[in-house]
Formats: C-alpha cells, sequence, structure tokens
C-alpha cells in the first residue's frame, strides 16, 4: 500500500460539479492499493498517517501531529499510485489491486484512522474525482507499507 501525504491548509473534493467533502486545514492523502496488501497494510498506513509529526510546533520545528495541531484528513482513493512506466510511456496498472478488494481496504484505512480520534473526510471510490488543494509548505511524504 502506497500513500502520498501532503500538508494542506484546504482540500476540497466534487465529483460532477457537486462538492462532496471538504478540510479547512491537515493532510491530503492520496492512497493507493497494491496486489496482495492486506489488512496489515492497511492498519500500517493508517498508523504512519495518523502520528506524521508533519506540523510546526512553538519553536517552528515539524514535531505535531495532524491530531496535535487540531487538523483533519482527507482520504483519496488513487490507483495511479502503482502505475508502472518503466516499459513504454503509457503506465501500466498491473500491481494495482482490483476495485472490489481496494475499495475494502481503504474503507478499512479510513476506519481505522477515525479509531485514533482524527476527523477523517473521503471521496468517491472510482469516481472522476475533482481535487482542489492549497498546499501549505508544500509538504509532501511518500509512506509505503512494504519497503
Amino acid at each position: 500500500m502506497r500513500a502520498v501525504v501532503q500538508r494542506v491548509r484546504r482540500t476540497a473534493l466534487s465529483v460532477d460539479g457537486a462538492l462532496v467533502s471538504e478540510i479547512p486545514f491537515g493532510l491530503a492523502v492520496y492512497l493507493g492499493v497494491k496486489v496482495g496488501d492486506t489488512e496489515s497494510d492497511s492498519d500500517y498506513i493508517a498508523k504512519k498517517v495518523s502520528l506524521l509529526r508533519v506540523f510546526s510546533d512553538e519553536q517552528g520545528k515539524m514535531n505535531l501531529s495532524v491530531k496535535d495541531a487540531g487538523g483533519e484528513i482527507m482520504l483519496i482513493s488513487q490507483f495511479t499510485l502503482y502505475g508502472d512506466c518503466t516499459h513504454g510511456n503509457r503506465p501500466s496498472f498491473i500491481t494495482a489491486e482490483r476495485p472490489e478488494r481496494a475499495d475494502a481496504l481503504y474503507e478499512r484505512t479510513a476506519e481505522a484512522i477515525r479509531g485514533y480520534g482524527i476527523h477523517v473526510k473521503t471521496g468517491v471510490f472510482g469516481a472522476d474525482m475533482k481535487i482542489e488543494q492549497f498546499n501549505d509548505g508544500p509538504v509532501t511524504i511518500i509512506i509505503d507499507s512494504r519497503p
């Protein structure tokens, strides 16, 4: 499982021109599920994202988690994180998990993050989502459940 985590001031997600979810500040987390990922991968990503210290403390050091900073998480499914461009210019998504299994692990990850006491908003799995994002920093971290 792979997560691209970005610290944001605001993120809004729309489908078919209608606002689906929005966070005022926190983390935008793009989540890709790979063939063979399990519940333990989901739990690993949820824990890492929840405890990731990328918000500034009183001394200006990145020392606070999203919960410590009072932020929220926008969790967005993104199978393209497993796009392989090593052969040619058109990405292959053969290593991305099938939608049914990926959706279940995506939902599990959202619930696991909520278990850390963090407010989580989600996108619409498999939809053509439009995302407005105001990055903060920018700060972007990539987390893989398996090195």
